[in-house]
């Protein structure tokens, strides 16, 4: 696999609740993160004294974040009632050559920035807030 455009990374927002998946408009800038905490099974019969984790016991969690400029009114309507109604939505993250990632996420950041002569801009952060979804591309 060759080196992959960062424009082709989307964020898509369920703009009405029924599956209705529209890209948020005018990001710049996306990532996607994924964690998973471990849970610590060490005891004092542990093989050298060395930590044991428990395998597939600890939580998994995800963060999005994006930023941009404002360009559709509709997404960036859409991405403020979500905000302002706390609201967890499904969103999906489009990954080149890798795959899709869908589930609900709450926007936990909502940033607004502007300089005197430049354009207005705007980043988001978001958690997973459920199960996450991968469909292989």
């Amino acid at each position: 696999m060759g080196a992959q455009a960062g424009k082709d990374l989307l964020i898509k927002l369920d703009m009405t609740g029924s599956g209705d998946f529209e890209t948020v408009a005018g990001l710049r800038a996306t990532r996607i993160s994924f964690n998973a905490a471990s849970v610590d099974a060490t005891t004092m019969d542990s093989d050298g004294g060395w930590r044991e984790l428990l395998g597939g016991a600890g939580v998994k969690s995800a963060s999005l974040s994006g930023s941009g400029v404002f360009k559709d009114e509709g997404t960036d309507a859409r991405v403020r009632q979500v905000f302002f109604d706390g609201d967890v939505p499904a969103f999906q993250v489009i990954v080149p050559d890798f795959g899709v990632i869908e589930g609900p996420f709450q926007l936990t950041s909502l940033e607004y920035a502007g300089n005197h002569n430049g354009e207005a801009t705007y980043e988001v952060a978001m958690s997973s807030a459920g199960v996450l979804n991968f469909t292989a591309l």
